[in-house]
């Protein structure tokens, strides 16, 4: 696996994967999709290109024999603590060990780069086996919890309104 950092000539290849991981019937092919709790979108064009622009802000591309298999958005928080969101692997190879590749990239990307040494991420409530994945990965319930953007379509249409953010956390 390779990994680049994403330019604006990437969005529309991310935009895509990122919608078919994450929504719709294209994302039930893997296990870690929002399908059966948010319709609409995960993301636009506009906000991912917003990312690619921010100093504070990239998105690493896993890139398999040059194919975009996967993603994951990092921002700088503070000077010792980074964020990941958005990781994304293509649906159909998921449970093939991506992920964890991408985990292990990003974080050696803020420690490197951004001399981070906490990594913080958020988890809708509700999405157990997720949650659990990321824990054995040694995040770590803070009990933190921050509001869902119910009423911002940009992050999707919430199919029930029991939803909220865990906050995990894990030292690097």
């Amino acid at each position: 696996m390779q990994f680049a950092t994403a330019k604006s000539s990437d969005i529309d290849a991310l935009h895509k994967l990122i919608e078919c991981a994450y929504r719709g019937d294209s994302a039930r092919k893997g296990w870690t999709h929002e399908a059966d709790l948010l319709g609409g979108q995960r993301t636009d064009r506009e906000a991912l290109l917003e990312i690619v622009k921010d100093e504070n802000q990239v998105i690493l591309l896993a890139l398999a024999d040059n194919i975009l298999t996967g993603c994951v958005q990092l921002s700088r928080v503070t000077d010792t603590v980074s964020y990941l969101g958005l990781l994304t692997v293509n649906p159909e190879m998921q449970a093939g060990g991506i992920g964890k590749q991408i985990i292990a990239a990003a974080e050696q990307f803020v420690r490197e780069k951004w001399s981070s040494g906490m990594m913080e991420m958020t988890v809708i409530d509700k999405r157990s086996d997720l949650i659990a994945y990321y824990e054995r990965r040694g995040y770590q319930r803070t009990g933190e919890t921050r509001p869902f953007p119910m009423d911002d379509p940009r992050f999707g249409l919430p199919k029930t309104k029991e939803l909220e953010f865990i906050v995990l956390r894990k030292a690097l």
